[in-house]
Order: structure tokens, then sequence, then C-alpha cells
């Protein structure tokens, strides 16, 4: 992102990121508990920012690491073994909706690892980069667009299945991008639920701005539903 605070905790209309992304993941009925993970100089701030929140569920922070798979891997230590599914989701996925997290989570519990994830609209094109300048690539095979998604999150799984992924991969010493890699890598089926393209995962400086257009259309469009309509921060589970 290019700046001195954490995207996390870079703020859209005076509220940090992780917590509207904490708020729409508590807003899921089926969600018990929450646990997220951060470096350990982050800690107090995240637990600070959560303290003012009026979450129902128990929300707990937990140091994670340097990477996406060392931080999921430290808080799914936390999970309880008789818990029925993990979610995971991005911090900086403040837009996911309510119905797409029942969703997933619904095809997660009749196949037991699902995600979500939208169609690659752009033609997709495998390249490499060895001996080149950094800003040029070989093409070496044109990848069809109908068997491509581009994954987001929530990420759902059965529990035992989750950690036992978690498990081999660190005893093979292997790191993958997202938690359905680590299904995958054991031969097993993860589904695919059709997500949103404002399910934007904030990274770059234009993202900002994005998130900045899609928060004022919805505050736009609450605004117009009538004095009838209400507001809230939702509820959080496991």
């Amino acid at each position: 992102m290019g700046a001195e605070t954490p995207k996390q905790f870079l703020e859209l209309d005076g509220v940090p990121i992780v917590v509207l992304s904490l708020r729409r993941i508590a807003s899921c009925e089926l969600v018990t508990d929450i646990i997220v993970a951060t470096r350990g100089d982050g800690i107090a701030k995240l637990e600070d920012a959560i303290r003012g929140e009026k979450f129902s569920q128990k929300v707990r922070v937990v140091k994670g690491g340097d990477t996406r798979q060392e931080s999921v891997s430290a808080a799914l230590k936390e999970v309880a073994a008789d818990t029925e599914l993990v979610l995971v989701h991005d911090a900086v996925r403040p837009f996911v909706k309510k119905e797409q997290i029942v969703r997933v989570i619904e095809e997660a519990r009749k196949h037991n690892a699902a995600i979500l994830g939208i169609p690659a609209m752009d033609t997709v094109k495998e390249v490499k980069r060895a001996s080149l300048p950094e800003d040029v690539a070989l093409i070496t095979a044109t990848i069809p667009r109908e068997r491509v998604v581009l994954a987001q999150t929530p990420q759902v799984f059965k529990t035992k299945l989750l950690k036992d992924a978690f498990a081999r991969a660190e005893a093979d010493g292997v790191s993958a991008s997202d938690e359905a890699g680590l299904i995958e890598r054991l031969g097993l089926e993860v589904f695919v639920v059709l997500g949103s393209e404002r399910n934007i995962k904030i990274t770059k400086p234009a993202d900002m701005e994005l998130a900045k257009f899609y928060l004022e259309r919805e505050q736009a469009s609450a605004g117009g539903a009538g004095s009838g309509a209400t507001s809230g921060k939702g509820r959080a589970a496991k």
C-alpha cells in the first residue's frame, strides 16, 4: 500500500478497514465466534478498536505471523476441536455481503470445503520471467477463461479437514497463498460459490479510492431506505 499504517488499520469514513470487515462477518448469525490474527505490534491497537464495537459474539485477538498461512495457523490453534466449520476471511475485504457468507457456509456444510470466487473476465496468460527485464514476461500458454476463477474470501472448511491440511503442510514445509490450496494438495475437492466484484481485497492505493466509492454508494442506498431502515454492527461466530 505504501503507507506507514498497515492497510488493515487504514480508515474508511473514520473506521479501520479491519473493523468494517469484522462487522460484515459478525452480521451473519451462523458465525458464533471470531478469532483475529495480527502482528504482535498490532494486538493492542486492534483490541482497542474492537472494544468500541457491540458484537454479540466473542472476539479474540491472537498473535499471527509474517505470512497469511502462519497467521491462520495461529488462529486455528485456538479453535475448539468440536467446532463444525472454520471460516477464514481477509481483514481487508470489507464489502462481502451477508448472503454470500451464508451461501458459502451452506456449501461447505454439504461438501466439506467451499470458497467465494468470481469468473475471470480478461484473457489469462501463463508466462515465464526468467532472464527477462522486471517489467517483461514471455507467454507460454493461454488458459481458457471458463476454467479460471479469481479466489475470494470467506473460505470455509470442516474444522478437522482444515487442521489436518495445515498439519500436513507444516510437516512437508509447504506454503500456499490460500487455505483452499492446502486442501487441494491433499487431492480433495473445493467448491466455488459465486462471489462479487465488489468483494475487493484492498491492497493498492487505487483500491482505497474504489472502496470509498463503494462505501459512499452503500451509505446513500441505506439513507434512501426510509425511516424504517435500521443499522447494526451485527454478530460474530465460529
